[in-house]
Parts: structure tokens; sequence; C-alpha cells
């Protein structure tokens, strides 16, 4: 840390990744603390010299320095951590005294913990907190990340794998990415060569990815992905707690299909033909959901007591993980690291292209649904989770109001539809018709008491529009009057 870098953020609150000890004349209890929580949750700097009280911080320097830096370094490599620590550090002087500052690394073998297991501690916010067991039990699973799946299921054979799921994985491969050299294989060296199988036993990663619903209870007996329908904006203004779930399925591959199906149908997806004459897919906001579906299989804890889970309520579409990330959000999407979790069912995915060969995907998330809501999905990092929550509606849009320009409303409406809404209809469209469009354009979900505040007139009117629009071919309804959406035709 370059002594500008320190005095700005003394001119801040406390950050995550930085604390302050006065530490005049030793090393203060406390800091232990304080290097178990940066070493478990992402690393962080420990600064001596500095007194905070409220939100100011006061330079009051370190009376012996190098006796301070020696005592503290000496632990850090001694008995009384579990592990050997070394921090880069650094001293600065000021007209008040010497600031000492080290930096703690995050460590590779957590937990991290100082004279017994009931001294490990994670960075909350700004403070360090007493992990609890469950907590204790995500770090020893993250100190073997991205080697757990990859291990060998004793007494497993190709016989645990699912037949009609394997199939339908290699028919899917030939269809879209036919020159691939795996394509040739025969099944037990295409097993091998996607490290599904190893020396005649299933790796964990080929038992969940492949295999039967019974052989992967044997090893996990909760093992699923959870896909909940939720009609409302929460479990506590909703009519019922869920208006589907889906069913458990056999391995990740049907789980894959069976909850993307799903999905889909919460988009408005204009129908298009390619050059093939097969049915365009390439669509920004469903390339977003697909990665967000691929992203929580490869990096699910399938080991965690939670199960990766997906909800789907009036407003947003949330995609929750068991398992942290291996570094923060921002380095990950500013480095665009690669580091899965489950790196056999990333490689898995990535054969099919149905994943990228680098990073996580949050560009691909982030730009296609941006172009369809006009607003980014939110990404959440907690000590043993990860979540990513896309919403239906844009932040900060202004909504279409009786005041509105509905030539100008028209105008929009058709830019975002092509020339297939002039082509079709020609003028045939009438004000509160193309506002009611609008709305469903950008919200499929909405409302009809919503669209009759908006635009200004009553729930019959509104009514008596989507009628009109279902006779002129232009409106369709999905699903039921209250989990269903709005779909407007090509």
């Amino acid at each position: 840390m370059k002594k500008e870098e320190l005095i700005r953020k003394l001119g801040d609150i406390e950050w995550e990744d930085f604390e302050v000890k006065e530490a005049s004349l030793e090393v203060p209890k406390n800091s232990w603390e304080t290097v178990s929580s940066f070493s478990n949750t992402g690393g962080g700097w420990l600064v001596f010299g500095v007194q905070k009280t409220g939100k100011n911080f006061t330079i009051t320097g370190v009376k012996h320095p190098e006796k301070t830096e020696q005592d503290f370094t000496n632990i850090l490599r001694g008995e009384k951590f579990n592990v050997k620590i070394t921090p880069d550090c650094r001293k600065h002087e000021f007209a008040e005294g010497t600031v000492l500052a080290f930096y703690i690394p995050l460590s590779d073998k957590k937990p991290v913990y100082f004279n017994t297991l009931a001294n490990t501690f994670i960075r909350t916010a700004s403070g360090d907190q007493r992990a609890t067991k469950e907590e204790i039990d995500a770090l020893y699973r993250d100190q073997a990340f991205g080697t757990k799946t990859s291990g060998i299921f004793p007494g497993s054979s190709v016989k645990d794998i699912n037949d009609q799921s394997f199939k339908r994985y290699r028919d899917y491969l030939s269809r879209f990415n036919p020159a691939h050299p795996y394509n040739r294989l025969e099944k037990e060296e295409f097993l091998q060569k996607i490290r599904a199988i190893s020396g005649g036993n299933l790796t964990f990663s080929g038992l969940f990815f492949f295999g039967k619903e019974d052989s992967i209870q044997g090893v996990i007996p909760d093992f699923r992905i959870d896909y909940l329908e939720i009609p409302g904006t929460s479990y506590s203004d909703a009519s019922a707690r869920y208006s589907f779930r889906i069913d458990e399925q056999e391995n990740l591959w049907e789980y894959y299909f069976a909850i993307f199906d799903r999905l889909r149908r919460y988009l408005d997806l204009p129908f298009q033909l390619t050059s093939e004459g097969l049915a365009k897919e390439d669509y920004p906001q469903l390339n977003a959901l697909r990665e967000a579906l691929v992203n929580l299989l490869m990096h699910a804890d399938y080991y965690s007591a939670a199960r990766p889970r997906i909800r789907v309520f009036d407003n947003r579409i949330e995609f929750f993980n068991p398992g942290a990330l291996p570094k923060s959000l921002e380095q990950i999407m500013k480095e665009d690291i690669s580091m899965p979790r489950n790196p056999i069912i990333a490689k898995l995915f990535r054969v099919v292209k149905l994943a990228e060969n680098a990073g996580y995907g949050f560009d691909k998330m982030i730009d296609g649904w941006k172009e369809y809501t006009g607003t980014k999905p939110e990404f959440e990092q907690g000590q043993d989770f990860t979540k990513v929550t896309f919403h239906f509606v844009a932040k900060g849009v202004q909504a279409v109001t009786k005041s509105d320009d509905w030539l100008t409303v028209k105008k929009n409406l058709s830019d975002r539809l092509g020339d297939r809404l002039g082509d079709r209809l020609g003028d045939r469209l009438g004000e509160n018709e193309c506002k009611i469009l609008e709305m469903m354009w950008v919200n499929p979900l909405v409302s009809i008491p919503e669209m009759a505040e908006k635009v200004g007139i009553s729930t019959t009117a509104i009514e008596n529009n989507i009628k009109k629009l279902k006779e002129k071919n232009v409106l369709e309804r999905i699903g039921s009057t209250k989990a269903g959406h709005w779909k407007i035709m090509s």
C-alpha cells in the first residue's frame, strides 16, 4: 500500500479489506481476529499506528516500529496459527509518527485460525465475526476448491450412467459442435476424454452430470436443483407458496433442459428462422439467462447443505448458488479469471458450446440483460454463496402515462419490432393499444391494474383493448392469469 492510498483510505470509513489498530506500544490482541478473517475471506490491510474514533481516523504512530513489526511477523510465522502466514509489510512516516501496514493474503489452506478451531473468524462488511460451524465447514470445502468433484467415485462404473442422458449429450454435440473430434469416439473412450470416467470408475462430476438418479442419491441423498415460480414479488404477497416447482431430474444434464425450457417462457422471443430453416436461438436476453443457469450448474457447491436454487417472481429471476467464489466479484470481473469449482462439469458444458472458455460469463449476463430491459443484473457474494438477480423492468425507466405522445410510443414500439408492426397493421393501432404493447414489451408480466393506472383508463378499458389486440393476432397470453405473461406476436 502506497502512502497516498493509505491517506485516501484514512479519509473514508473502514473498508472491508482495511482495518486500523492503535498499537502504539505493542501488537493488540484483537489483531489475530483480523488476521484470521482476512486470511479466510478475501485478504486485506491491517494498519498499526492509527486510532479510530467513530468514523474518524487519527494517526498516533507506533512507538517502537521495528520491534512491533518483528513481534507481529514472528507470531504469524510461529505456532499460534494453524498455517504459516507471510504478510506484505510496509512502513510510512508521518509528522505524527510511524505507521505500519501489513497485507494479509487470502489463504489457500482455509480455515485459518489461532490456537483452536473455535478462533476462526470471517470478514463481514468492516468487522470480524466468529465463524459458525456451517461457515467453517464451507471453508474446509473451499480448501478443496476445483478438486472435490474431480475425484473418483469408488465402486462405480459405466452402468451408473443414464443411457438416455448420455445419448442426448452426444446428439447435442453432433448438432452444435459437429467438427469436434470427440464425435468420432466410442462410448468409453468418449467418457474418458471428457473425464467422466477414470480407470473404469466415474468421477463425481461424471456421476452428477450423466448419472442415474439412484446412483447420485447414494452419494448426496438430497441432490437436486430447486426451481420455483412464485406468483408475487415476494413470499409475503404471493397468492400461493409457488405456482410451479420442477420435478426432480435424473442428473445435471436433464436439469439444464428442464429449467431452461421454463426460463425461456418468461422472455419475449419473436419467432425468426435462421438460414438453415431452424428457429433462431440467439437472443441477448436468452443468452443472459442461459449463461446464468450454466454458471450455476458449473460452480455450485453440491456438498453444501444448501441446494442450488432458481426463483422466478413476478418482477425478477434469482439464481442462488451455494459456494463462494475463489476471489472477489470485482477481481474476477476485472481480470476475467476462470477458476470453476467443478472444472470437469465446466468442460462438459464447454464441449457442447454452452459455456465460454474463460471467465464466469458475467459480461454476457450483463450485456444481454441490459439490452433487453435497460438494467444490469445484480450480483451478490457472501461467505458461502453467490446470487444473481435479473429484474424484468429497468430501474429508472419512465412508465408510459396518459400524457405521453402516443405517436412517439408507437414509433418506439415499431422500432423494437422491426417492420412487422407497420407491414401487418398499417395505422390500425390506436393510442391506448400502442401504450399497452409498449408496457408489455418492457415488462411481459405487467398486470391489468398496473396498465390501467399508467395509461389512465379503467381496467375494463384495458381488457377491451387487449381483446382487440388478440383479435388482430398481435398479442397472446402465455400461461394462466396469475402466473403467465404477455407475448407480442410476430
